[in-house]
């Protein structure tokens, strides 16, 4: 509409209302059509309709597009879930419900607590060719099922004389094994079958050492329980991923030993279970001295603690004294140490499956470091190493001194465990050969 000025006045037109309205119409329907034609000339002028259809238009518009955004973002947060979920499956182990992102401890009653009433593997009859191959360091611990690896650790504590030592309950040492097993994980190393491989070495160097001559039957039971439960609930991360990752393992044990703590943590839980209690019939004092002892023993196991124990041990070892309390519980650390990474004692193609197994573990481990921003250890990571050098410097630098100084105390270990080293490490050096020219062709 033009505005109202000299060149465009407004005008008043007068109209004859007989053309517009009809005369019979009263007052009301009069001033009802003249307000719809100010309506219509109204909305003419400002275009009002056109207006709102624009509106109504662009509001429909912006509402599919919030509709189209809200499903882009719930699409992408469905994604970052899927990949979360994917992640924590890669790194969780077989059957676990457990966070193992920072590798707390386990999980309460349903592992500790062993609900069965009578326990459920079989009794088995052992040969007396297995009875005598069970003593051996060539033993072959993957024949074996879990429930047959069960019966050879309860014969071990029959043969030995522990369940007489102790006054253990039968069934009690059945409930005692059966939980005992239920609280190692499906780890590619640290295993059940890892616990029997050590307490069956154990088991044999009790016997090939004579050890029932130079120490009491208690310190023996010491030994070979300890050795069972020295990895029990290991999450197959170690100690320098609990201590680099913050772990609730960790921080609860201060970055000292936080899986050995934790492993004689459980242990002993699980025997403050009356039901699965072996030492239940031990005085307070024979208790208080057993679990004195194996709290050293499964500490000992810690790797970082290497060097101090051997250099303790090879200190003494010339003038050892087997009535001197300090030397024994020494030797009885060293006695763990030997049997928990004893793997290349056996012969080859025993030795060789478990190689593999523990770099898978590695691998494992390093690959998650990598993910998290964490140091990996050059050892652990796929990329860098082999299995020849892998266990080169081990054979060489770890395991051979060691069981070298053992054998000073018991020389009958030489020509069975010292010499299997030796040539373990002639074939490893051999395979590494052909690995590099293999490189250089």
């Amino acid at each position: 509409m033009p505005t109202n000025s000299s060149n465009t006045p407004y005008r008043v037109h007068i109209q004859d209302l007989s053309n517009t309205c009809d005369p019979r119409q009263g007052d009301t329907d009069f001033c009802n059509t003249i307000v719809s034609q100010v309506a219509e000339k109204f909305n003419n002028v400002f275009k009002v309709e056109e207006f709102r259809q624009e509106v109504h238009s662009r509001i429909s518009s912006i509402e599919k597009r919030l509709e189209m955004e809200g499903l882009k973002v719930v699409e992408i947060e469905k994604c970052q879930q899927d990949i979360k979920d994917i992640k924590n499956e890669m790194f969780s182990s077989e059957k676990k419900v457990i966070d193992y992102t920072r590798m707390s401890s386990l999980s309460d009653e349903k592992k500790i607590s062993l609900k069965r009433n009578i326990p459920t593997y079989p009794k088995y009859t052992l040969s007396q060719e297995t009875v005598d191959y069970l003593k051996q360091p060539t033993f072959d611990i993957w024949y074996w099922e879990p429930n047959e690896m069960l019966s050879l650790l309860e014969h071990m504590y029959h043969e030995i004389g522990l369940v007489d030592e102790f006054n253990i309950n039968s069934i009690t040492l059945k409930r005692w094994l059966l939980c005992v097993l239920e609280n190692y994980r499906n780890n590619p190393f640290h295993n059940f079958r890892h616990c029997f491989c050590v307490a069956q070495m154990m088991y044999g160097m009790i016997h090939l050492c004579g050890l029932s001559q130079y120490m009491p039957l208690e310190d023996i039971g010491i030994l070979l329980t300890a050795a069972v439960c020295h990895d029990l609930d290991h999450p197959g991360y170690n100690n320098t991923y609990q201590i680099n990752a913050r772990t609730v393992l960790a921080i609860r044990y201060n970055d000292i030993s936080p899986l050995e703590n934790h492993h004689c943590a459980v242990a002993f839980q699980i025997l403050s279970n009356p039901e699965c209690n072996i030492f239940a019939n031990c005085d307070k004092e024979k208790f208080k001295r057993i679990r004195a002892g194996i709290t050293m023993l499964i500490l000992a196991t810690d790797m970082a603690r290497h060097a101090e124990i051997m250099d303790k041990f090879n200190s003494i070892v010339s003038d050892f004294n087997f009535e001197n309390k300090d030397h024994l519980n020494t030797l009885k650390m060293v006695l763990i140490k030997c049997c928990d990474i004893s793997n290349e004692v056996r012969p080859m193609e025993v030795s060789e499956p478990w190689v593999d197994c523990l770099l898978e573990e590695y691998f494992n481990q390093a690959d998650r470091e990598k993910l998290e921003g964490l140091p990996v250890a050059p050892f652990m990571d796929r990329d860098k190493v082999t299995k020849p050098s892998a266990q080169i410097g081990f054979i060489k630098f770890v395991l051979l001194p060691m069981f070298q100084s053992v054998a000073k105390l018991f020389p009958k270990i030489e020509s069975s465990m010292v010499v299997q080293l030796q040539g373990a490490l002639e074939r490893y050096e051999e395979m590494k050969l052909h690995d590099d020219a293999r490189k250089n062709k």
